[in-house]
């Protein structure tokens, strides 16, 4: 069995924020959903989050264990604390750094399983280290004659340390009982005053058991966030990687570098995104469909040959052969059936268009049902707000609406019932019944 412990009490300084610093959000979401979700891709079910006293409210969400690390005592504390709330059991525990978004399910699982060694010997600690551009940071690699001695943190390193490209990269996996046993006798001889779980490296191989190191070569990967530059340089680094995913999907993503996506979304093979689009929150596109330029999706449930050019598209549905925008603005729980068609400026709220409804141009529609064939004018307005409650309108199938109309709710329009250009309608309109004015009247019958 395999169990991991998160270490994000740190309360990241360098952020310059109110707010924890593994909330901060990198594609949509926080830093610490992406190790979380790492984890659990190694196949790590048992998690416990190291936090602060702040992230107690914030947490909830992560589905997971955690732990409150009163003072800020270093990394080795931390673990120290964990391992408190831990039942003892046989079998490896992971620790990993709350601020590394960009770790993978697949290098955890390997450092883990390098425990168990190739050679069939076991070692109690396994680490993973990385070439990194210098100057760095990252405490640097000590070996002699290959084999792993100790970890130097910058703070206490030599000039000649200084000068070492290899570094630890703060992910670790260990025997749980040898790891119970020698964090026990961690120090804070350092210069930072602190338990530093670094130090068990010099601790085992002083003992004569064996530390395996675990080297990636590509930085990226156990990137730690501490400022909003490398914030930046991460949240780049895993839209490249979410539109690459798609890409190898079958999407055709014109520009990777102007179009932003968040994980678990769905988009259908033969998708087009054109540039300066933002897809979010589980929104999913079918096959076939065409987004953007100028586009945002956010919650947007799109079946098959969609088109969105230039519009905001929030909490919406939208079955096949829908057409959007450009310049529309849809939101609050809209549903549009097969092929409906919504124009230039046009904003819909919380409405619900059945097959082939036109709303071309200059329109808003909220809390609307509209029916099936019906082609609402331009310039149409649902007046649905009375200062105090919304109030629905509910129009027919095969009704033509015209041009500026004002349908002022609570109305409804019957089936082939026809508004002329400018009417204000104020009450309810008979199934086939053709009104005009302010207020809107019966025309003549011909």
């Amino acid at each position: 069995m395999i169990r991991a412990i998160v270490l994000a009490a740190g309360k990241g300084t360098r952020m310059k924020s109110a707010r924890s610093k593994v909330l901060h959000e990198i594609c949509g979401r926080p830093m610490l959903w992406y190790v979380v979700q790492a984890l659990r891709d190694a196949g790590i079910g048992e998690i416990v989050v190291v936090i602060n006293s702040e992230l107690r409210d914030e947490i909830e969400g992560f589905a997971v264990e955690s732990v409150v690390q009163e003072e800020q005592l270093g990394t080795g504390h931390a673990v120290g604390v964990a391992l408190e709330r831990l039942e003892p059991r046989s079998g490896r525990l992971v620790v990993v750094c709350g601020d590394m978004p960009l770790v993978t399910g697949e290098l955890l699982a390997g450092m883990a399983g390098s425990l168990d060694g190739a050679d069939g010997a076991a070692s109690v600690m396994a680490l993973v280290t990385v070439k990194m551009p210098l100057p760095s940071n990252f405490g640097r690699i000590v070996r002699n004659g290959g084999r792993v001695q100790r970890i130097v943190e910058v703070r206490d390193a030599t000039p000649e340390q200084l000068a070492i490209d290899e570094m630890n990269a703060g992910i670790y996996a260990f025997d749980e009982a040898a790891l119970r046993q020698a964090v026990t006798h961690l120090r804070t001889d350092n210069a930072q005053g602190e338990y530093y779980l670094t130090d068990l490296v010099e601790s085992f191989v002083s003992a004569g058991k064996d530390v395996r190191p675990v080297l990636t070569t590509d930085h990226l990967t156990v990137l730690g966030i501490n400022d909003r530059i490398e914030l930046a340089r991460a949240r780049k680094e895993m839209n490249a990687r979410l539109c690459a995913a798609h890409m190898r999907d079958g999407v055709t993503i014109v520009d990777p570098d102007t179009t932003y996506l968040e994980p678990e979304l769905e988009i259908g093979e033969d998708t087009v995104i054109y540039p300066n689009t933002t897809i979010g929150r589980l929104s999913r596109t079918g096959r076939n469909c065409v987004v953007g330029p100028n586009s945002r999706l956010s919650n947007a449930q799109l079946g098959d040959r969609v088109t969105v050019r230039e519009s905001v598209v929030s909490d919406t549905t939208a079955a096949d052969d829908v057409w959007i925008g450009p310049f529309a603005h849809l939101r609050g729980e809209t549903r549009l059936g097969d092929k409906t068609h919504v124009g230039n400026f046009v904003e819909i709220k919380k409405s619900s268009l059945a097959r082939r409804v036109k709303v071309s141009h200059l329109s808003y529609l909220g809390d609307a049902t509209i029916g099936e064939e019906t082609n609402v004018g331009a310039g149409t307005i649902t007046c649905n707000f009375d200062g105090e409650r919304k109030h629905p309108t509910v129009v027919g199938r095969n009704v033509a609406i015209g041009s500026n109309t004002s349908l002022v709710a609570p109305v409804s329009l019957g089936d082939g019932a026809f508004t002329g250009a400018g009417s204000v309608v104020t009450k309810d309109v008979p199934s086939g019944e053709r009104v005009a004015g302010n207020p809107a009247r019966p025309l003549p019958k011909k």
